[in-house]
């Protein structure tokens, strides 16, 4: 039996996380998270257990992993709770929605495909063949370090032709990728509106679809995108003098281009925001316009920079632009996630075939780097990093925006809210299309 003795605060946490586990094999979950805390070299689950004195009975460990990331979205759900309880202030929650890809290699490896690469480097390649992870992280502001991403939730996307190299018995069904990122932060609306607060989501122009935005407007979620130069927008609508057969128009009648409206020189103006850790100035044109995909009105900001105009939008008209901006800004946040659980926590490492076996391991990967952080093996009091920004795989992963004056024993309010969200929702997941 392996003896340890981590903080008092840190075992709080985990047995919060762990409570939705068997009685008989919780316990595992917290010296999974201190191997993955002190491991060195590459990052796989021989490693976690060597390095907290496993040696013996590793097979339990190994079984324990597989339900560990079949059920990584409950998990998730109560990590976020533990966040709204302890690290969000005020009355938004914001949350980044990307996808990244992870190379493998040989034809065996299940759900690998053939993807774009976003990173082609000086090699010019195109694409990779690997496996394409949907994620979500929750974003706060550090009064130090500026924005940081939290990442909650990856879930495995398979192309449509590759998912024969998967067993049938399986029962994996194919799902794209904004039908992926919308049950997900569906899924954390209803904890998020649990607790009394509301939910902003900001994605790339890949996820300005209707799939994505039509559900998540009906929920009462607001999305911030990017727009493209050629959008199908439209004006907004008059109502009618005159009492008329059927509904109101729900769409206007003119069209709006952007790019006339990006070189029109009337209706600038100069708006202060806060993106990417200073404070700029902004030369913006805003508007409200009426967008099908978005299923009805939206805000729309044109920011005019030295390489050109960019356009963005949001699915609440009454938005300001300062706040689009700065949502949108943000969500670089994600992106330096991506870096340190690759780079870092080696989530593109395993040397694994099956796809139960890649969510086993790639999906405890965001668990290390809280565990780092509940730890706090680099104390705020060690000294000033310097400048630049707060990751998950180095500076001080424990200094997030906390409460320090509170505990940080999840409280009776993190069971409230976590119960009340899985009740069942009276609204449909899947409404039709607007």
């Amino acid at each position: 039996m392996v003896r340890y003795q981590p903080p008092k605060d840190w075992q709080q946490w985990v047995a919060w996380l762990a409570a939705g586990w068997h009685g008989r094999r919780r316990w595992r979950l917290s010296l999974i998270l201190l191997g993955m805390v002190f491991a060195r070299g590459r990052r796989t689950v021989t490693t976690w257990l060597r390095a907290v004195g496993i040696k013996h009975d590793f097979a339990n460990y190994d079984y324990f992993l597989q339900p560990l990331g079949r059920k990584s979205k409950k998990l998730a759900l109560r990590l976020l709770t533990l966040l709204l309880v302890r690290l969000i202030e005020g009355q938004r929650v914001l949350l980044a929605v990307d996808d990244s890809p992870t190379k493998r290699y040989g034809p065996k490896v299940q759900g690998a495909g053939i993807h774009h690469n976003p990173t082609p480097g000086p090699a010019d390649q195109k694409f990779l063949y690997g496996h394409i992870w949907v994620t979500l992280s929750l974003l706060l502001r550090h009064p130090l370090w500026q924005t940081i991403g939290l990442p909650l939730l990856g879930l495995l996307y398979v192309r449509a032709k590759d998912i024969t190299k998967i067993p049938k018995h399986h029962g994996w069904k194919f799902r794209t990728k904004l039908v992926l990122a919308r049950g997900a932060v569906l899924r954390f609306a209803e904890l998020v509106k649990t607790a009394g607060k509301t939910l902003w989501t900001v994605a790339d122009g890949a996820y300005a679809r209707r799939p994505f935005l039509g559900p998540l407007r009906i929920r009462g979620i607001t999305v911030v995108s990017r727009l493209r130069k050629d959008a199908a927008l439209r004006s907004v609508p008059v109502p009618s003098q005159t009492k008329q057969r059927g509904r109101p128009r729900k769409y206007g009648k003119e069209r709006i281009d952007l790019r006339r409206c990006a070189a029109h020189p009337r209706g600038w103006q100069q708006v202060a925001c806060f993106v990417y850790g200073q404070l700029a100035t902004k030369t913006i044109k805003t508007f409200l316009a009426s967008y099908r995909r978005a299923g009805g009105l939206i805000r729309v900001v044109i920011v005019k920079e030295d390489h050109g105009c960019e356009f963005f939008f949001c699915t609440d008209p009454d938005a300001t632009p300062r706040e689009i901006i700065e949502a949108f800004a943000d969500r670089a946040a994600i992106e330096q996630n991506f870096r340190d659980l690759k780079e870092v926590w080696g989530a593109g490492l395993q040397q694994v075939r099956k796809h139960l076996h890649q969510r086993r391991r790639v999906q405890p990967e965001p668990l290390g780097a809280y565990a780092r952080g509940m730890l706090g093996l680099e104390q705020a009091g060690g000294g000033d990093p310097g400048p630049g920004r707060l990751t998950l795989g180095r500076s001080r992963p424990a200094a997030v925006p906390c409460r320090s004056s509170q505990s940080l024993a999840p409280p009776d309010p993190a069971e409230r809210i976590f119960v009340a969200s899985r009740q069942p929702s009276p609204l449909v997941e899947n409404p039709p299309p607007p």
